[in-house]
């Protein structure tokens, strides 16, 4: 278990001089640590101070105010990315300028490669010097190049990541303050959407139709440059014009150049600005829903505590003709108790949420002097220990803790966990029963020593002596100083209610005291006694009761109050929440992996087809760059007159080399198109397909593998792990395709060129196999850590959503808006290093391929004379493609490898262990179906093979047609008043797999009728 720390850990990055920033020097220590071992998460470095989620949210925060406010002045919408605008322009100005120098660089690299073929062509136009110079230029453009390309790119991706986590800051902060109306027009999901990749939610066809545009796109920049060069030298030989090599090759490294930025870059803009406005659009959205009016609970200036609520009507729909609550007129000073009864739907929950500001009135007032504690109808625990779920940011004094632990009837069960208080609940911990839930609820409220206590019937999920117990002890004595008001059906309180509040179905009231109701001969029973009331006598005589040895003990006895033992306002501390933080395996991911996936979207005949595809779109490549070269020599010879061009042989050869060179550009063309299509139409049904396995195998996974796994750790499988199977596995894996056929075919036409490259480019070969295994067993890890430390912000968003109400009663938003930040910097640490770690090998391949391009540059000079004008045109323009290519290949090989963890993620739960079939093959004889028995014999389980046994020797019989009690029928021992019967009912309908001893049976579990003859009502309602 991960408890989230606001510990600060010392970034490197900080105190690192110019030359390590330049070459990523800084995180040579990390790369030292992953080398050796698995790295951990206390091995991350501390996110930087500028990039807190608290600082860039609340500095976008401020900017989105301001938009609004503008808005709101000139009766306009307001426009989220005018926020960002105005945020980020100058971070985008300024590496935008760096960019323009970048690819200025890139420019200039064909002007040199010309002046050099120039120099071989005819050596009086450009001396040796001055060839020798065009050379070192070179050499000095590519290293220029590629440190401002990996500076712009890592700053970019900065700016992103800031832009990002300034976003997600923003939802959460909405998400706590929506109104109720607001929260119905949103769900969980879609702001778990928004925080993860937003467009998450195409649909499956247009994920398809955006994936084949996608592939067209890299078919295009793979085939376009082609077609331009062939045009271009096409409508040359046709207008019969003459074609010297340095012309052919400064050509080639130019439309090189503009195929990168036309291509790929500018496409790509323009989609990512197009997601970009969409996702802008949809958050705007949300961040435009109502919020809930800030209720103002201070104390009047005499002191005096009051809850007073006057001639209050009030909507939930604005646009419904009858109100929720209609006339409503009370006051409630301390020591004071308020109960509020009537019939489902009446309006009673609404009155608790009036008072909390949650529902306005829209006529009449209310008046709430104090501080609020509140515990909700559905009892919320959040991620973390029992204790710091009671103490909920206040300081812990152990002798009111154990006090509140008493009236709050807590002991047994405490003693029944294993770590005791210190047992974690919530998602991923120990599950516990709602009745549990909601006494840890109600002793979270009595721990806080609030003023008034709004009570939204916490007695309805315990058995009938807890109830007493609560009601005895902790209402009546340690909240009898108190406002309190309490919703119940417990209709057996309301003699010790000081006022009771009546709510009916037509919205009217009766209020008055239990004996102004006797004597005025209101029946204060009759609207509520069927399915209401419920008797305060005790379980059925001969039979174990539900309440431990010591609980029965202390009822005779009242507790005192707790008023003596409260602590100071001042008292209070950081809530601790506590989730886990997902296992990963070591090493790099498996053959089997790679498998799944791709057999998962096609048959091995297709899959066949696609490598042979692949390797006849590279063969024509290569060969049309060679073709090229031939073309140039043939040029050339007719420029020195060395061939007449009138000469018919002469002309056949031209004519040859056409028809050759004009096929293998057709076949170009049409083997990368279709090769894209295939690729992105076999990855899309892959991830399709196993989206759908993974949700039909969580399904039918056990109740238990949701104690265990948190919903933000399965969320984060769904959005994020799928996201990047639909959208960037598909584009990275044909990019690497791409780019290492294309380094395999450019060092191939090379060597066999100049057999003599390949002294260089072996020893080039072997480095950055050494370098890239090196980079990944850090890069592996931490992109583990990445997806790791991702599930905690998924899950705290859902836990937060869950008990908002509760968040918001006690005023702990900041609490939990400062936890929300940490678990996002957890996250940034991660994904910063991430980013860095990239650069770090992109910077290192660059700087070897530079060195390398420097090699062959002078060596081609020296030996100027021994080779000819295509071999070294050929040669030098390779030479720049590799310079680019072959770090591009390595780092996007790293890339598929990081990506695929998501594949390998979401695999790992296509073998979820599932719970028992949904029909067997034996069949009971027909009397049975038509009279139902569900018999227990002598049956002992336990959650888990090594846990303790939460039944033991359980005997029971519930015959057809007749209605029991679950305390009824036990037998033996049981694990506590609050858990048997939640064990009970789950494994009676195999809701977690059991692990009985050998000599436990239930009868009806061997006849498949019995299940869908059986029907529950959890006390979790959905």
């Amino acid at each position: 278990m991960l408890a989230v720390s606001l510990e600060v850990k010392t970034n490197p990055l900080q105190k690192a001089n110019f030359c390590s920033r330049l070459f990523v020097w800084w995180l040579n220590p990390l790369f030292k640590i992953g080398h050796k071992r698995k790295l951990e998460p206390d091995d991350m470095y501390s996110v930087l101070p500028e990039d807190r989620s608290q600082c860039l949210g609340e500095e976008l925060q401020r900017h989105w105010d301001q938009e609004v406010k503008r808005a709101q002045k000139d009766a306009q919408e307001p426009s989220l990315m005018k926020a960002v605008i105005k945020c980020y322009w100058k971070s985008y100005l300024i590496w935008g300028m760096f960019t323009f120098l970048e690819e200025g660089t890139r420019v200039v690299q064909p002007i040199f490669l010309g002046k050099m073929v120039s120099y071989v062509e005819n050596s009086n136009s450009v001396t040796l010097h001055e060839a020798y110079c065009y050379a070192a230029g070179l050499s000095t453009c590519v290293l220029v190049w590629a440190i401002l390309h990996h500076l712009c790119f890592y700053h970019m991706q900065r700016v992103g990541m800031r832009l990002r986590v300034a976003m997600c800051h923003m939802i959460y902060r909405k998400a706590l303050r929506l109104s109720s109306p607001a929260m119905g027009k949103t769900t969980t999901g879609q702001i778990v959407n928004l925080l993860s990749n937003d467009v998450n939610s195409k649909e499956i066809s247009k994920i398809l139709k955006s994936s084949y545009l996608r592939g067209l796109n890299l078919a295009s920049f793979f085939t376009v440059s082609k077609i331009m060069i062939f045009v271009t030298f096409i409508t040359n030989e046709l207008l019969d014009n003459w074609i010297i090599a340095s012309q052919v090759f400064v050509v080639v490294m130019l439309f090189e150049a503009l195929r990168f930025l036309s291509i790929l870059y500018f496409p790509m803009a323009i989609e990512k600005v197009s997601e970009a406005v969409i996702s802008l659009r949809r958050i705007k959205n949300f961040l435009s829903l109502d919020e809930i009016p800030q209720l103002n609970t201070q104390l009047p200036s005499d002191g005096e505590m009051m809850v007073d609520m006057q001639d209050f009507t009030a909507f939930w729909d604005e646009e419904s003709e009858l109100p929720t609550l209609k006339g409503l007129s009370f006051t409630v000073r301390p020591g004071e108790l308020l109960t509020v009864v009537g019939p489902v739907g009446a309006g009673k929950s609404s009155l608790l949420r009036a008072l909390l500001g949650e529902l306005p009135p829209s006529q009449g007032k209310v008046s709430v002097h104090g501080r609020i504690a509140y515990v909700s109808q559905q009892p919320w625990v959040f991620p973390g220990t029992v204790r710091s779920n009671i103490l909920f940011g206040k300081k812990y004094k152990e002798e009111r803790y154990e006090e509140v632990i008493k009236v709050c009837a807590l002991e047994e069960d405490l003693q029944n966990l294993k770590e005791k208080d210190l047992t974690v609940i919530g998602d991923g911990g120990t599950p516990l029963s709602e009745g549990q839930k909601a006494r840890v609820s109600l002793a979270r409220a009595v721990y806080q020593d609030a003023d008034i206590y709004l009570l939204d019937d916490p007695l309805s999920a315990v058995d009938p002596r807890v109830s007493r117990h609560l009601f005895e002890q902790c209402i009546r004595q340690a909240l009898k100083e108190k406002i309190t008001i309490l919703v119940t059906h417990q209709l057996q309180y309301l003699k010790d209610a000081s006022q009771i509040l009546i709510l009916k179905d037509d919205k009217t009231v009766e209020r008055g005291t239990y004996s102004e109701f006797l004597k005025s001969g209101v029946d204060i029973f009759s609207p509520f006694e069927k399915g209401n009331k419920q008797p305060a006598s005790s379980p059925v005589l001969g039979t174990p009761t539900l309440m431990s040895e010591s609980l029965v003990q202390s009822l005779p006895s009242p507790r005192p109050s707790l008023k003596d033992a409260a602590p100071e306002d001042q008292d209070t501390e950081n809530i601790q929440v506590t989730l886990p933080l997902e296992d990963y395996l070591e090493g790099k991911v498996g053959f089997k992996t790679y498998k799944n996936y791709f057999t998962a979207g096609a048959g091995w005949p297709l899959i066949t087809f696609l490598i042979l595809v692949n390797i006849a779109a590279q063969v024509a490549y290569v060969l049309q760059d060679w073709w090229l070269a031939l073309w140039a020599n043939l040029q050339i010879n007719l420029y020195s007159g060395a061939l007449v061009k009138e000469d018919a042989d002469v002309m056949l050869l031209l004519n040859w080399c056409l028809r050759v060179y004009s096929g293998l550009t057709v076949s170009t063309v049409l083997f990368g198109i279709t090769r894209s299509l295939l690729i992105f139409y076999i990855f899309v049904n892959s991830s399709q397909t196993l989206h759908n396995k993974i949700l039909e195998s969580i399904l039918r996974a056990p109740v238990s593998f949701f104690n265990s796994n948190p919903i933000g750790k399965i969320l984060n499988r769904f959005s994020k792990d799928i996201g990047h199977m639909d959208d960037l596995l598909p584009l990275i894996f044909q990019d690497f395709i791409q780019a290492f056929l294309l380094v395999i075919g450019v060092i191939g036409v090379m060597v066999a060129v100049i057999p003599w490259i390949a002294i260089p480019v072996i020893p080039l070969g072997i480095a950055f196999f050494f370098l890239q295994r090196y980079f990944s067993e850090t890069s592996r890890d931490i992109k583990h850590l990445e997806c790791a430390t991702r599930s905690p912000v998924f899950s705290h968003l859902a836990s937060s959503l869950r008990g908002v109400w509760t968040i918001r009663a006690y005023k702990a938003e900041q609490s939990f808006q400062e936890l929300f930040d940490a678990h996002q910097d957890l996250h940034s640490e991660a994904w910063f290093l991430l980013l860095t770690t990239s650069r770090w090998l992109a910077v290192y391949l660059d700087v070897i391929c530079a060195i390398f391009v420097t090699v062959v540059a002078f060596v081609s000079l020296i030996l100027a004379d021994a080779l000819t004008l295509g071999q070294v045109g050929l040669v030098l323009s390779l030479a720049l493609t590799l310079m680019g290519m072959f770090q591009w290949c390595i780092r996007q090989r790293t890339e598929v490898e990081n990506l695929m963890i998501s594949v390998e993620r979401v695999t790992g739960y296509l073998d979820l262990e599932k719970e028992a079939p949904w029909e067997y093959k034996d069949r009971p004889p027909p009397p049975w179906t038509n009279e139902g028995r569900i018999w227990f014999n002598s049956v002992n389980f336990r959650h888990t093979l090594d846990g303790p046994l939460v039944l033991k020797n359980l005997t029971a019989v519930i015959e057809s047609t007749k209605k029991h009690r679950s305390d009824s029928y036990w037998r033996g021992k049981w694990h506590s008043a609050g858990h048997m019967k939640f064990v009970f009912i789950t494994d009676s309908f195999h809701l977690t797999p059991a692990f009985p001893t050998p000599d436990s049976c239930r009868d009806w579990r061997d006849f498949p009728q019995a299940q869908p003859c059986l029907d529950l009502k959890s006390d979790s309602p959905v």
